[in-house]
């Protein structure tokens, strides 16, 4: 059993937390936080051992919460540590804390790309992890692009160049200090937006530029592509592509899908918890092929399509499974949706 801490218990940290305690080869050695919140809380009723900062040891005990120790104590204890730290944390905490005692992390698309040796997908490039010290799974938005690129080229259909666009939400549903409320914000108003540079550090050898906009919601992204294929290929091969690959899930408005809200209620409907839809939500209605061109829109949730990337980050780094074994035992631990998916 592999011993995983986790370093940030908020909105990624905690849904990666409960990701691992569902795989039967890790556990978790413990979360870090640094407020003794309602979140700290329930870590503590998940039945996790909670670490805090060394000048934070005092302020949990005064809120009830005995602290099973520091930071370094959490890294001690752990074989692993995914850090799920608010941007630009995690790269503190590898100069202060994870350099000194060299073993491997797991960072967030949140951290610049050079934090680590690799950027990582897992169907795009899981073992290229393999033994790394430092490993970063990208963003939400970049792991919605990678995996829709990946599924088609995977299933033998080659993309000459990608034009994403991206109706951003606004802030996570508890930000309550973040927008827009009653606007649409160029975000950034630059071309390309980061999306684009960040996804190509896993696809190195496509031409991707990306545009984005922040919109006043709160539930998932909208991606917007248009793709230029190398060569002729028909509407059913992409749509089969799609159907067959892991974490797509195909939304049909003649089933109800005609908005991100419905897919966030399916998600509810399935009893998932927190509401989460780790899958890429391709709308099967919005798949157009026009000789090479390929148009399509997607739904990403920005909450939860992570999770199942970093638990399988760790059995790349690790050596635990190899590719499809993994992917496959991780989603059907997070009982994601596999009928009809090619593992392999």
């Amino acid at each position: 059993m592999i011993r995983v801490g986790i370093v940030g218990f908020g909105t990624i940290g905690k849904r990666i937390a409960d990701a691992v305690a569902a795989q039967d080869d890790m556990k978790i050695s413990g979360v870090l936080k640094v407020t003794p919140d309602y979140e700290a809380k329930i870590a503590v009723e998940r039945g996790f051992k909670v670490y805090t900062l060394p000048d934070g040891l005092d302020k949990f005990k005064k809120a009830g919460i005995e602290p099973a120790g520091t930071i370094e104590d959490l890294i001690e204890a752990s074989d692993i540590i995914v850090d799920a730290s608010p941007e630009d944390v995690g790269r503190e905490n590898k100069e202060k804390y994870y350099i000194k005692f060299n073993k491997p992390v797991i960072f967030q698309g949140g951290e610049d790309a050079d934090v680590a040796e690799v950027s990582f997908n897992a169907l795009a490039n899981f073992e290229e992890a393999a033994g790394r010290r430092y490993v970063r799974v990208v963003s939400c938005n970049t792991t919605g692009i990678t995996r829709v690129l990946s599924s088609l080229m995977l299933n033998g259909i080659k993309i000459k160049k990608a034009r994403i666009f991206i109706a951003r939400r606004g802030a996570d549903p508890k930000e309550h200090k973040k927008g827009p409320i009653n606007d649409v914000v160029p975000n950034p108003v630059t071309v390309p937006s980061h999306h684009g540079p960040d996804a190509q550090t896993v696809l190195k050898n496509i031409d991707i530029v990306t545009m984005a906009v922040a919109v006043p919601v709160t539930i998932m992204h909208m991606h917007m592509a248009y793709l230029e294929l190398d060569g002729s290929y028909t509407k059913e091969a992409v749509i089969e592509a799609f159907a067959k690959t892991p974490r797509i899930f195909l939304a049909d408005v003649g089933a109800g899908f005609q908005s991100l809200a419905q897919i966030i209620e399916y998600a509810r409907d399935l009893g998932r918890p927190r509401g989460n839809f780790p899958e890429v939500a391709v709308f099967r209605d919005s798949v157009t092929v026009n000789g090479n061109e390929l148009y399509l829109m997607y739904g990403v949730h920005q909450e939860s399509i992570v999770v199942p990337e970093n638990i399988d980050a760790v059995r790349a780094v690790l050596g635990l499974a190899p590719k499809w074994r993994s992917i496959e035992k991780t989603d059907k631990s997070l009982k994601l949706i596999t009928e009809g998916k090619r593992y392999g």
